[in-house]
């Protein structure tokens, strides 16, 4: 913090100024950081499908569907800059394992993307350059099958109760009117896409979300559009796609969906605060490597969703610090643009910083102890 010198006209008042502002200063830098988490959506990909009446197949794609391009290596790699940057007084210059824990969803774009991250984040120096033509070092990424993943893939399966309630969610009211406005693009896309749009059987198979995904895509990477797909339609498309993301997690019955899907990191997040602030702790930071619709979740479950898609490595963070006080408080922050600081995000019902007692006792409604039972309860 530079600090600047006024001229004063009392000896007394400059000196009590200047201590005032100096015990301000001390103050401000004696909170300190105390554990990081990273959690943020991959990079720029291919389609992850193309629809009956695309005008390109997966062949033309080089690695096929769902995989992270040289765009999204580049993304990520940035993002790992940032993070390094972030964090440079509060990271080790070099890797240790004993600071940083990993994990990502078990698909190539995501497990991709964490590598990426890594060589930005961790860039080898000194005694760990292992070949000097290769600035780069193995770090691990760990995962889960994904039919196990119930922390970081959402919508993830085997739950009926959530099942029942995205069926509740299409037939609510508040569903229903959102979905008026967009009945127009539905009868353009149902006469274009080879997909009967018409009824709600697409909608729930998120149909609509992957075509307008595809094009996206296609558009990206300046691959040719059909004629229907003007940008007044590919604008209607995103907010149809952006409806079928709050439909999952939101709109109707929050608590109970964030109760199956987006809380269950919620307390994975809480859980590793908590253990943070032992004695016995060494780590401090833990990254995530994962989806639009986990940021989605996750931002429902807090009620912090800003009602946009998350773009590609959009970064959600969470920062634990202590407060010269001696406690501990909890900031959150996103960043969805690279060319701006992340904007904080205040949980409802807190300030910011949020004490991480009180994050604790707001986030308690979305957490369970057990998600299998109460998958099975409905």
């Amino acid at each position: 913090m530079a600090m600047t010198w006024l001229p004063c006209n009392s000896r007394n008042f400059c000196f009590t100024f200047s201590l005032l502002f100096i015990l301000l200063h001390q103050t401000v830098a004696e909170k300190q950081l105390k554990f990081a988490i990273v959690i943020f959506r991959h990079g720029d990909r291919t389609p992850v499908e193309s629809f009956p009446t695309s005008l390109h197949k997966e062949s033309e794609w080089p690695q096929g569907f769902g995989q992270l391009t040289k765009i999204g290596m580049q993304q990520q790699y940035e993002l790992g800059q940032y993070t390094r940057k972030r964090y440079s007084d509060f990271l080790n210059a070099s890797y240790d394992r004993r600071e940083i824990f990993v994990q990502s969803t078990d698909y190539d774009r995501t497990l991709m993307s964490a590598q990426v991250y890594l060589a930005g984040l961790f860039p080898p120096v000194r005694h760990q350059i292992w070949n000097p033509k290769i600035l780069w070092q193995p770090i691990p990424v760990h995962t889960a099958p994904l039919d196990k993943d119930y922390m970081l893939h959402f919508p993830s399966d085997n739950c009926p109760c959530f099942a029942e309630l995205q069926n509740e969610t299409q037939a609510s009211s508040q569903f229903q009117n959102k979905l008026r406005s967009f009945m127009g693009v539905l009868k353009t896309m149902s006469a274009n896409t080879g997909y009967d749009m018409n009824t709600l059987k697409d909608l729930k198979n998120f149909k609509a979300w992957n075509t307008y995904d595809t094009l996206h895509c296609e558009s990206l990477h300046n691959y040719t559009l059909p004629k229907w797909a003007s940008r007044e339609v590919m604008d209607k498309m995103k907010g149809l796609a952006t409806l079928s993301l709050q439909s999952l997690f939101g709109i109707y019955k929050t608590k109970e969906k964030a109760q199956l899907q987006g809380g269950v990191l919620v307390k994975a997040i809480l859980k590793s605060m908590q253990n943070a602030i032992k004695p016995s702790n060494k780590r401090k930071l833990m990254v995530f490597s994962t989806h639009d619709t986990t940021i989605g979740a996750l931002q429902m479950a807090l009620n912090v969703f800003n009602g946009k898609l998350p773009p590609y490595s959009a970064c959600q963070f969470f920062e634990l610090y202590q407060e010269n006080s001696g406690h501990y408080s909890i900031e959150m922050y996103f960043r969805n643009n690279t060319l701006m600081d992340p904007y904080p995000l205040r949980l409802p019902g807190c300030t910011s910083p949020c004490s991480l007692e009180k994050f604790a006792k707001l986030v308690s409604p979305i957490i369970v102890d057990d998600r299998s039972k109460e998958c099975a309860k409905c």
